[in-house]
């Protein structure tokens, strides 16, 4: 059975930004992906304490941010099943919906470091056929001492060159709230959309 190269590519996207774009896009091409699903998660575990704008407002931004995009799709993996929303979970669904997929899970530097620490990490190796992990200058993290405590994560990551952008979705945020420039942060159609209904204002 023929195989197909799938990023996977997690988030609140509270809101989606440029720079998830760019990722997405880098990756695509970087990694040779066919497709990149978008999976748009309703209540993080590792943010219980964080107010997320409700999962009606989000999906709408995200599907206006990657319209253009065909190889871009909304996965409801997360959104049709109950919390709290672990990866490894995620994962495990994807592979059993289409085990011909190989999986391809997008990281920032920061989480691949962090890896150890999320519900079953093993489990989430042996489910993706690699991570792509975004190259960040100030990201340095240590393959070798994950090697010690993960077996085998060094054959699975691949670097994904983006341009280095500071942006984050709690900033674009703070910018609505205190009215400050933010259009260029966005898709066009996102940033209308937050105008449009009063977002984070």
């Amino acid at each position: 059975m023929a195989t197909s190269l799938t990023g996977v590519f997690g988030g609140t996207f509270d809101p989606p930004h440029l720079g998830h774009l760019i990722l997405a896009s880098e990756s695509l091409s970087q990694l040779g992906l066919e497709r990149l699903l978008w999976v748009l998660t309703p209540d993080p575990p590792h943010k219980p304490d964080h107010p997320i704008t409700p999962l009606a407002r989000r999906l709408e931004m995200l599907r206006l941010a990657i319209a253009d995009e065909p190889r871009f799709e909304i996965c409801d993996v997360e959104m049709d099943r109950p919390g709290p929303h672990y990866t490894v979970d995620t994962l495990r669904q994807l592979r059993a919906a289409d085990p011909s997929r190989e999986l391809v899970y997008l990281m920032g530097g920061d989480s691949l470091r962090d890896l150890p620490n999320w519900r079953e990490p093993a489990e989430i190796l042996r489910l993706c056929h690699r991570l792509g992990v975004m190259r960040r200058p100030y990201d340095e993290v240590d393959l070798e001492a994950l090697e010690r405590v993960l077996p085998g994560i060094r054959e699975k990551v691949l670097m994904v060159d983006v341009p280095l952008l500071q942006i984050s979705s709690r900033q674009v945020r703070q910018r609505v709230a205190m009215k400050a420039s933010f259009r260029y942060y966005l898709h066009p159609d996102v940033h209308d959309y937050i105008i449009q209904t009063g977002l984070y204002r």
